[in-house]
């Protein structure tokens, strides 16, 4: 499933082609993409509209238009768009005013297309996802609190889009050995230190897959990302640990395959709770 850095490069490709143009004609071919609603209904809705910006959170797509309305786009596992270019499993067609073509493929047909009015756009997102990991207002201290009091894995609670925006398999393995973090430490275990670690963990593994245009992983899915040849963990089973050499294990997190080093990320003992800071003394040092 495409992650924040995938989705985020994906923005920046529409992003030239679709601010400022308008959508003269749309045709939506499969009805899974927006049900309930109909989709010859929600294309007639969205011809003629004007795109303001294309923006995202999370592992939401968002073009806002300029009547205020937006339409959020969830790429779920195989969604992604063409520009100028036919491709197999098209399931919508945007032309836009300068003639230019927009398709958007699903083989899986998982995604979503979600069109909502300027009054309830920003409730929906902050009902679905939390802070966006480069937000001024996911802080160390945010961050503590989100973990506080959860008993699952570090890696599950991660993995909640409830927690923090955008972060799904791949990068939270690999924010994880960044912050030498076992995957499978309940998440209320974790110390000050460790959470701020964490912290700045998720936003350099996020940092370096936007960089590198995300992870391209040979399915088709996702083309054109380099971030999968600087894998320090994921779906490196049995390799050397580029950190210590340590062949990397694989286990299982909430059902998902999980990559760590058995040495730099190990399952220690939590500590007692009486060593814990208390909230107000973590907020405050933060």
């Amino acid at each position: 499933m495409p992650e924040l850095p995938e989705v985020e490069t994906v923005r920046r490709l529409l992003e030239p082609v679709l601010t400022g143009r308008k959508l003269a004609r749309v045709r939506i071919d499969d009805g899974r993409l927006t049900r309930p609603y109909d989709p010859v209904h929600v294309a007639a809705e969205l011809q003629g509209e004007r795109v303001a910006q294309v923006d995202r959170r999370g592992k939401y797509l968002i073009l806002r238009f300029e009547s205020g309305r937006a339409l959020l786009v969830h790429l779920r596992m195989t969604g992604g768009f063409h520009v100028d270019e036919e491709t197999s499993h098209e399931r919508a067609i945007v032309t836009l005013d300068d003639k230019r073509r927009v398709s958007y493929r699903d083989v899986r047909r998982f995604g979503t297309w979600l069109l909502l009015e300027p009054d309830e756009v920003q409730s929906y997102l902050d009902a679905k996802v939390g802070e966006e990991p480069f937000d001024a207002l996911f802080t160390v201290a945010h961050l503590s609190d989100r973990l506080e009091k959860r008993r699952a894995p570090i890696k599950a609670a991660l993995l909640d889009q409830r927690t923090l925006a955008g972060l799904g398999n791949i990068y939270t393995d690999e924010a994880l050995w960044w912050a030498r973090i076992h995957p499978l430490r309940p998440a209320e275990s974790l110390e000050r230190d460790e959470v701020r670690r964490l912290h700045r963990a998720i936003r350099r593994a996020l940092e370096r897959g936007i960089a590198r245009q995300g992870a391209d992983l040979g399915d088709g899915v996702y083309r054109g990302g380099r971030m999968q040849k600087e894998f320090k963990v994921y779906g490196r089973a049995d390799e050397p640990c580029d950190r210590c050499g340590t062949p990397i294990a694989k286990t299982r997190v909430g059902g998902r395959g999980t990559w760590f080093c058995p040495e730099c990320q190990r399952a220690q003992a939590a500590r007692s709770s009486s060593s814990r800071p208390s909230r107000s003394r973590r907020q405050s040092s933060v």
